[in-house]
């Protein structure tokens, strides 16, 4: 999935003119359950299309306007590189796909907004950061996710210096580069991507890994403000790598920080239950997720659960497929959680014990 920045979310959120159609499937990733998948996109479509023509408050031409952008996201859509779930958004005028990974609930929604509920569950669980690969002629920024790193080619980056400023083979033929790191254009360089590197966090602020020689990490420290926040790689070369190399050097420290932040979720849970302010369980979490109350919302990766709202004080246990089930109810929690400026953490499937899959601690 494409980084859903939080200006990239705002505009899916804004108002459009009625109808604003949000199409879910869920896909698969191999054979033989891809098979269908196709097919059951299709016959979504065509329930979209039977609700537009069926909806007396969508007029005729708008009707038109937004088949077209239907079948214009249809022709876009490629199933040989399939996730967990598709989902389609079709107004007048416009149109966009978007491939999750992570299971959505098959469904088709008109309303004055896009549905973006599953689309901000699925960010959350890839766990977005940033990579910032360092030297003296070069700076790069990586997008990072789900297991991959993609170069990401906004905000000024990437950064380069021009041959005629500096000769970094030289540098490098002469063992020279302790010394690069403390020449004045250099350090002024590295301001310069320092300055860049805090306009993308003010837009999109994520954990933030930072590489390169150690000269580098620590110039850049001295000079900067947002790289002593990072996790350090000391790693050169990185800057002029490919995806694969920067990928494998941070893959390991990742792996430790991820494992690290299950062991401290565990313990801010351990410690909330000490003191009352501890909810577990779907319809406990659900419940102080609608007031606001949640801190820290922690999910296992693959949790999901179909429940019915009864109009009472609890949630009710569902059958996908029911009646006014709720196939997302976790996407739900996870995105008002989010909303009212909690921190989530996915873990792994078992972590959280007879918390049955999803926990939070409480602010108040």
């Amino acid at each position: 999935m494409e980084a859903l920045s939080p200006s990239t979310l705002a505009e899916l959120r804004r108002p459009r003119p009625y109808p604003a159609v949000s199409v879910l499937a869920p896909t698969h990733r191999r054979e033989p359950d891809n098979i269908q998948d196709r097919v059951r996109l299709r016959n979504a479509l065509a329930d979209a299309k039977k609700q537009l023509e069926s909806d007396p408050a969508v007029t005729r031409e708008r009707r038109i306007d937004v088949e077209a952008q239907l079948d214009q996201a249809l022709g876009e859509v490629d199933l040989t590189y399939t996730e967990d779930g598709l989902v389609i958004f079709a107004a007048p005028g416009e149109h966009q796909v978007w491939s999750l990974s992570r299971p959505v609930p098959e469904r088709v929604v008109l309303s004055d907004t896009f549905l973006t509920r599953n689309l901000v569950a699925a960010q959350a669980a890839q766990r977005p950061f940033w990579v910032l690969a360092v030297s003296a002629d070069r700076v790069t920024l990586w997008n990072g996710g789900a297991g991959q790193v993609a170069e990401e080619r906004t905000g000024g980056f990437p950064l380069t210096r021009g041959r005629e400023n500096f000769d970094a083979e030289r540098r490098e033929q002469i063992g020279d580069m302790p010394s690069t790191f403390r020449d004045e254009d250099t350090r002024h360089f590295l301001r310069e991507a320092d300055t860049a590197l805090s306009r993308v966090l003010r837009q999109d602020p994520r954990p933030l890994y930072v590489t390169g020689e150690p000269a580098a990490l620590s110039a850049l420290d001295e000079i900067g403000t947002v790289s002593k926040k990072a996790v350090h790689v000391p790693h050169g070369g990185l800057a002029h790598g490919t995806r694969d190399a920067v990928w494998h050097a941070v893959e390991p420290v990742i792996a430790a920080e991820d494992r690290r932040n299950v062991d401290t979720a565990g313990r801010e849970l351990e410690a909330a239950r000490g003191r009352k302010a501890y909810a577990a369980g779907v319809d406990e979490v659900w419940q102080n997720a609608s007031d606001g109350r949640i801190g820290l919302l922690v999910v296992e990766e693959n949790f999901r659960v179909t429940v019915r709202d009864d109009a009472g004080d609890h949630l009710v246990p569902a059958e996908s497929g029911d009646l006014d089930a709720r196939e997302d109810i976790v996407d739900e929690i996870v995105e008002r959680c989010l909303d009212t400026g909690a921190e989530v953490r996915f873990v792994p499937d078992g972590t959280l014990g007879d918390a049955q899959g999803i926990a939070g601690v409480l602010r108040y």
